[in-house]
């Protein structure tokens, strides 16, 4: 088993052109659509990461900044910032291009929680994670403090075991 690995080795870009059928009657691209083809550049980036299939557990708040029109092309990144025991984090970058115009937005952002799993369907050892630039390491700096608030959201977690938010839940304490 590989023991580590770079963000940039599950790296991937996907590209999808917004066709009528993938929009709503104001000829928008439905959200419902754009959250499908992040969660496929998501499972990609990390069963890159992990060489195992690896699927989704959660995702977290997604907002949608700008709207995508109909003839748009979307471009979305996914990479892993984080490696846990079994599970990856992913974050995703989706922009927008009105390729007739010249324009680029970015529409969305979010981060995806996957879990390696064996061929028997078992949970499984992921590689580390070493990040190389200065802004993979403030991802992975952020990526425990995400996953404790994740937790905490999901019920799995009590506030008080949450040593990165302490101070968010227990201001008191002035940890």
């Amino acid at each position: 088993m590989i023991l580590s690995k770079t963000p940039k080795e599950s790296h991937t870009v996907m590209n999808e052109l917004v066709l009528p059928n993938d929009t709503n009657m104001l000829h928008n691209l439905m959200g419902g659509r754009l959250l499908h083809w992040m969660d496929i550049a998501a499972a990609i980036s990390a069963q890159k990461h992990c060489n195992y299939v690896a699927v989704t557990v959660s995702v977290d708040n997604v907002s949608f900044k700008h709207s995508v029109k109909l003839g748009d092309v979307i471009t979305i990144e996914a990479r892993v910032t984080r490696a846990f025991n079994t599970s990856v984090e992913v974050r995703i970058n989706v922009w927008a291009e009105n390729i007739p115009s010249g324009t680029r937005i970015k529409s969305n952002e979010a981060y995806y929680t996957f879990v390696a799993l064996d061929k028997e369907g078992r949970k499984i050892p992921v590689p580390e994670i070493v990040p190389e630039t200065a802004e993979e390491i403030i991802l992975y700096d952020g990526a425990l403090r995400r996953r404790q608030l994740r937790l905490i959201l999901g019920g799995k977690m009590k506030p008080s075991e949450a040593t990165e938010l302490r101070a968010l839940f227990f201001p008191e304490e002035g940890v």
